[in-house]
C-alpha cells in the first residue's frame, strides 16, 4: 500500500505505474483517492476549528456563570451543543472517508522499481543468467510420477480417493528424500546466519490483508469456516505477520529468518500435462527465507537472497536460471521480483521452482511495522524468497540425478540426510 502523501503529491507517477502494470481499470482510483483525501483534510480542519471554538466558548461560559449571567451562559451552551453535534457528524463522515480511502489504496499497486522490464504477463519476463550446464542424457527420462512409482515412492490414486485431486502420498525413499531436502535447506540457511523458525500455520484476516493483495488472497487462501483464520499459502505470511503493530529497535535490523511450514493453496489456473503429478498441488512443504531491513539495504538483500537459492540448487547438481519478472507479472505489493527456474531434461526447458521478491515498505505500512530510528520512526522493507519447495523441487532433482539404470544419484551434500546412501535404487 502506498503512502497517501506520496499519492497526493505524485498522482501522475502513480497513474503511470498503473499503466506500466497494464491495470488501466484502476486509473480512476487515483483521482478518487485524491478527492477523498482532500475531503478528509477539510473535515479534520473543520473539526479542529470547532474544537478550538468549543474551548473558547467553554471559557466564556465559566466566566459568565461566575458573574451570575446565567441566561447569556445558556445561550452559549446552545452554541456549544450545536458545535458538538457538528463534530459528531463530521467524525462519522471522517470514518467513512478514511475507510473508503483505505479500501481504494489497498487496490492501487505498489510503485515498481525503475529496473523492472515493462511487459504484460509472464511471457515477457526476461532471462538474466544461467548457472550450470543443462544436460539432456541419451536415455529417455520418464514423467516424474513414473520415476517415483518405479521407486515405490508415490501413490496418487490413494490420495485421490482420500482427498481428491491435487494431493499425494510420498512413500519410502522418495518421502525420505523429500524430508532430507527440507532438512538440508534448513541447515543451509542457518549456516548463512539466518534464524530458524517454525511459525503458526493459520493466520487471521488482518494478517492476510497485510501481506498480500485481494486478488492473491482470493486465488490462494483457504478459509477456516466459522473462524477468523486462514491456512497459510507460504510461511512468509506468518513470518511477516510476526511483527504486526510493533516498533523495533534499529540496532536489531536486519531480521533474517528462515522458516519451515506446510503450505495450502487453491492453485487456480493451468492444469495441463506438465502441471499434473506433484507439480501443481494443494498441499506441500517449503523452506522460506524472510528479511526485514532498512530501506537502503533492501536491494542488497534481494540480490543475496536469490543467490542463496541458486547456490543451494547447484549444490544438488541442478542447473538453474534466473528470470526477471516484468511489470505485468508482479503482484500488486511487489517492487521487484526474480524467479529461479530449474532445468528439466525431460522437457528440455526450465520451470519455476522459487521466487524472490522485494516488497518495499508496502507490507510494513499495512501491518504497522515500524522501526525506531535516530530521526523518528520509519517503515522497514520486507523481502521473501523460496529456499526450496518440494515436492515440485523433487521433479528437477529426480530428472537431473536420474541414471540410465533407473536409479537416482544422491549428491554428496545430501547423503548425511539420507543415512549415507549414494543412490536410490530402482525396484527389481
Amino acid at each position: 500500500m502506498l503512502d497517501i502523501k506520496y499519492l497526493r503529491e505524485n498522482p501522475e507517477i502513480v497513474k503511470q505505474n498503473i499503466k506500466n502494470k497494464f491495470q488501466e481499470h484502476k486509473l480512476h482510483l487515483v483521482d478518487e483517492v485524491v478527492e477523498l483525501d482532500k475531503r478528509n483534510r477539510e473535515i479534520k480542519g473543520e473539526v479542529e476549528s470547532l474544537r478550538a471554538e468549543k474551548n473558547k466558548l467553554s471559557k466564556q461560559i465559566g466566566a459568565l456563570m461566575k458573574d451570575g449571567k446565567k441566561d447569556e451562559a445558556e445561550k452559549i451552551k446552545t452554541q456549544v451543543a450545536a458545535g458538538n453535534a457538528r463534530i459528531d457528524e463530521l467524525s462519522e463522515e471522517e470514518k467513512k472517508v478514511e475507510e473508503d480511502i483505505r479500501e481504494k489504496m489497498m487496490v492501487i499497486p505498489n510503485i515498481i522499481d525503475a529496473s523492472v522490464p515493462i511487459g504484460k504477463d509472464d511471457s515477457e519476463n526476461v532471462e538474466l543468467e544461467k548457472f550450470g550446464e543443462p544436460v539432456v542424457p541419451e536415455f529417455e527420462i520418464p514423467y516424474h510420477t513414473e520415476i517415483m512409482e518405479s521407486l515405490n515412492g508415490v501413490d496418487m490414486d490413494a490420495a485421490g480417493r482420500v482427498a481428491g485431486n491435487g494431493f499425494y502420498y510420498l512413500m519410502g525413499d522418495i518421502a525420505r528424500l523429500h524430508s532430507a531436502v527440507i532438512a538440508y535447506a534448513r541447515d543451509f540457511m542457518i549456516n548463512k546466519g539466518f534464524t530458524y523458525c517454525i511459525p503458526p500455520f493459520m493466520i487471521r484476516s488482518n494478517v492476510v490483508t497485510g501481506v498480500m493483495s485481494f486478488d492473491e488472497m482470493d486465488a490462494m487462501m483457504y478459509k477456516i469456516e466459522g473462524e477468523d483464520l486462514y491456512l497459510i499459502g507460504t510461511s512468509e505470511h506468518s513470518m511477516i505477520g510476526k511483527f504486526i503493530d510493533t516498533i523495533n529497535e534499529e540496532a536489531s535490523l536486519p531480521y533474517t529468518l528462515t522458516s519451515y511450514s506446510p503450505c495450502f493453496r487453491k492453485e487456480k489456473g493451468a492444469h495441463g500435462i506438465e502441471e499434473r503429478g506433484v507439480y501443481r498441488i494443494h498441499q506441500f512443504e517449503k523452506q522460506e527465507m524472510v528479511v526485514i531491513c532498512k530501506p537502503e539495504e533492501s536491494m542488497d538483500w534481494y540480490d543475496k537472497m536469490w543467490r542463496y537459492t541458486v547456490e543451494l540448487f547447484r549444490s544438488l547438481d541442478i542447473p538453474v536460471r534466473t528470470l526477471e519478472c516484468c511489470s505485468g507479472d508482479l503482484a500488486d505489493l511487489k517492487v521487484k521480483s526474480v524467479d529461479v527456474e530449474a532445468w528439466s531434461p525431460r522437457q528440455k526447458k526450465y520451470f519455476e521452482v522459487g521466487s524472490c521478491s522485494n516488497l518495499g515498505d508496502a507490507q510494513a505500512r499495512r501491518l504497522k511495522i515500524r522501526v525506531k530510528g535516530e530521526n523518528g520512526n520509519y517503515l522497514p522493507h520486507t523481502l521473501n524468497n523460496t529456499v526450496v519447495a518440494p515436492p515440485r523441487m523433487l521433479i528437477a532433482f529426480l530428472e537431473n540425478n536420474l541414471q540410465a539404470d533407473g536409479s537416482v544419484k544422491i549428491p554428496e551434500v545430501l547423503r548425511p540426510y539420507m543415512g549415507g546412501i549414494s543412490e536410490i535404487k530402482r525396484n527389481q
